[in-house]
């Protein structure tokens, strides 16, 4: 049997491997390269023997560090996180499970040490088609518009949502999924078993009851300034694209576009008004090496397959678009303001005066022109249709 593993996490570590993990949860840091290190050169047994006093001092730990650690060791119970875990319906993930999602590990020595996980899917199949839609907490109303239609486009498309679960743009895209009934993950600074936001507490239940809460922290650790950035690489690591919607030139979501840069990930931003301080985070990104997307579609056609491609961008068909583009020409031709006779049109057109006498009868039939003694003027209807300095001429 797995310790707080579960049908869904795989038994393909060792029950040792993961109480190790467990316990260096509660001592190192999300993100700690030294520490990804120290599992990486000398294995979870050995880092556990040495915090807990059984070794010498770890490589490169300074005095302070190594104290502080040492103090962190002695109040560890793994096996108490665990039931704790399982209490809460979360699970254990480590490295070497058939469920631990393997983009994880391009982050290299600050790879999470393990992933406490609510809710029933499996997270490796999920991060294999997701995308992270991130932005501002404090967003207008037409962030939290396009957030909300992005989750659900990409939920419609069978596309998984990952996002913080935050306030603004974050919860809008959890919402926008959730309201077509489709996959999100919440990816937290905190520990899985006590949301964050505490306004959020239905939004992050709904989502473990529908999609997946993730996070690195042990049941019951709370978040930190430092946590929430840390957290973002998690975010950026587990998907193939990050789409930023509004973002402050200091924002947190510029944080995991960058790590997604960093990782090879597609980075995306949808634009916003010039003048808006919210948008300025993500024009700097668009200035750069992301990409303008507008609707999921367009998200899609990046992250996606060969082949899943959005459909062309056109403006309306007007009826003068209908026209064959000889009788175009002749309407073309006519003054915006005044009539003309007909041997004038001929010239502006550059055909025969005979053709553009039967192009201008054909125009009067449709609604176009009208005749006006010798001569010929538009109609109101094709003034409409015409440019503005048309109708100045």
């Amino acid at each position: 049997m797995c310790v707080g593993g579960g049908a869904m996490s795989g038994c393909d570590a060792s029950d040792a491997e993961r109480l190790d993990r467990v316990f260096l949860s509660r001592v190192l840091e999300p993100g700690d390269e030294l520490g990804g290190r120290w599992l990486r050169e000398l294995g979870a047994r050995e880092v556990v023997r040495r915090l807990s006093g059984s070794g010498r001092r770890l490589p490169e730990a300074s005095d302070k560090r190594w104290a502080g650690l040492r103090a962190r060791a002695q109040c560890v119970e793994p096996e108490r996180d665990l039931a704790r875990a399982r209490d809460a319906g979360a699970r254990f993930l480590v490295p070497g499970d058939t469920e631990w999602p393997g983009q994880l590990d391009d982050l290299g020595d600050g790879r999470p040490l393990g992933l406490w996980v609510r809710g029933k899917a499996n997270v490796r199949m999920w991060a294999l088609r997701s995308v992270a839609v991130v932005g501002a907490r404090a967003c207008t109303e037409y962030g939290a518009h396009m957030a909300g239609a992005l989750g659900s486009g990409l939920a419609e498309r069978g596309w998984v949502v990952v996002s913080g679960g935050a306030y603004g743009v974050d919860g809008a895209a959890h919402r926008g999924v959730l309201g077509v009934g489709g996959a999100t993950v919440a990816v937290l600074a905190c520990g899985v078993d006590r949301p964050y936001p505490r306004g959020h507490v239905q939004l992050i239940s709904r989502i473990a009851e529908q999609g997946l809460v993730v996070g690195e922290l042990p049941p019951g650790d709370h978040p930190t300034p430092s946590r929430f950035i840390l957290r973002n690489r998690v975010i950026a690591a587990l998907t193939r694209g990050t789409v930023v919607v509004e973002a402050a030139h200091r924002s947190g979501a510029l944080v995991t576009a960058r790590a997604a840069q960093r990782l090879g990930r597609f980075t995306m931003g949808v634009p916003g008004p010039a003048t808006s301080a919210l948008s300025a985070g993500v024009h700097e990104l668009l200035r750069g090496e992301s990409v303008l997307v507008s609707d999921a579609a367009e998200v899609v056609e990046l992250v996606g397959d060969m082949g899943e491609l959005a459909p062309d961008r056109r403006g309306p068909v007007l009826p003068r678009d209908l026209l064959e583009p000889d009788a175009r020409r002749v309407l073309d031709a006519l003054p915006g303001r005044r009539s003309a006779a007909a041997d004038e049109i001929a010239r502006g057109a550059g055909t025969a005066l005979d053709d553009a006498v039967g192009r201008l009868y054909e125009l009067r039939s449709l609604g176009y022109v009208e005749r006006h003694g010798d001569g010929w003027k538009l109609t109101r209807q094709a003034m409409i249709s015409v440019s503005p300095d048309r109708r100045r001429s």
